[in-house]
């Protein structure tokens, strides 16, 4: 069903709930920015923050009779390549926060909707629509304005800012890939259930592929990482992703990734508030840039009608 054929009211629903979304996946950077200080490294950090996502997920499934069911294609497709993603972005993604800051590494990871907007056209079949590609480079630019103009205060991990935006490039890869499969899968097997397989993969493959590299990922070291990594784990893994996926069913896939561009503003203002983390007029143009991307494109779906 194209973006046309689908109920205004459900669209609005969806962009909301993309939104959503990014205010969740926007607290990422700062409570790994605190995991940091209590000792935690940046490759245990994903794989806990799943493993207890994992834990609140199978506590939802044994409410629902058949969560189980899946067909070999979704565990083949989902749970292996969505895991393969996901494991992808766990990792570069806390490289891309200890090396370029919370405002930049989240603003380099929403460069993904210019992919999404190109990758939907031959893979999902959507249009691309001039004002979709116009919001896609305006949000890439202003990453780009955020990277050059942000802060690492409070970061206690050394990572040097090229590692940081390989890490975001890379983040950015897996998330566009993400929101590909998202829009593939989940009106096939459903939110939870699409959230179950790559986590699960993403677990699995992150499991084998820290300790082959000698990185085998230790438990937090005491309460207080436990606390903020229970913390990222219901927000940014459980809640936000079921938001993310609820867009994904409501809207193209194209608009769920612009939508959800709010979480570099959102980790921008809590950087700063926690942190310190300040940006250069030139950073906060950048944010300004990506703010605006998400209001045009929440105007495109309120008037589907103006989009050319």
């Amino acid at each position: 069903m194209t973006t046309a054929a689908i109920p205004r009211s459900t669209r609005l629903v969806g962009y909301a709930c993309a939104l959503g979304a990014g205010c969740l996946w926007g607290t990422t950077g700062p409570l790994s920015t605190a995991l940091y200080a209590q000792g935690e490294t940046l490759t245990g950090i994903g794989f806990w923050r799943l493993v207890l996502g994992m834990v609140g997920i199978l506590t939802f499934s044994a409410t629902q009779r058949g969560f189980f069911r899946i067909d070999p294609l979704g565990w083949l497709l989902v749970g292996l390549g969505g895991g393969v993603l996901v494991a992808l972005f766990e990792v570069a993604y806390q490289f891309a926060i200890s090396g370029a800051g919370v405002a930049g590494a989240a603003a380099l990871l929403y460069t993904a909707p210019v992919l999404v907007a190109l990758l939907a056209v031959p893979l999902l079949g959507e249009r691309l629509t001039s004002l979709r590609l116009i919001l896609a480079l305006v949000v890439m630019a202003g990453a780009g304005l955020t990277v050059l103009g942000g802060s690492r205060a409070g970061v206690t991990v050394a990572t040097t800012l090229r590692a940081g935006v390989k890490g975001g490039a890379l983040a950015a890869i897996s998330y566009a890939g993400t929101t590909l499969l998202a829009r593939y899968a989940v009106p096939r097997y459903g939110p939870m259930r699409v959230l179950f397989l790559e986590i699960l993969g993403g677990i699995v493959v992150l499991g084998i592929v820290l300790t082959l590299a000698g990185h085998a990922p230790a438990p937090p070291p005491n309460s207080g990482a436990w606390l903020y990594t229970a913390l990222l784990a219901a927000g940014t893994v459980v809640a936000a992703n079921v938001l993310f996926f609820n867009a994904a069913k409501r809207i193209d896939a194209a608009p769920t990734a612009v939508a959800a561009t709010i979480e570099p503003v959102v980790g921008a203002l809590l950087a700063f508030a926690l942190f310190a983390q300040r940006l250069t007029p030139l950073g906060w143009i950048g944010l300004l840039m990506v703010v605006g991307g998400v209001a045009g494109g929440y105007l495109e779906e309120a008037h589907p009608d103006t989009r050319s």
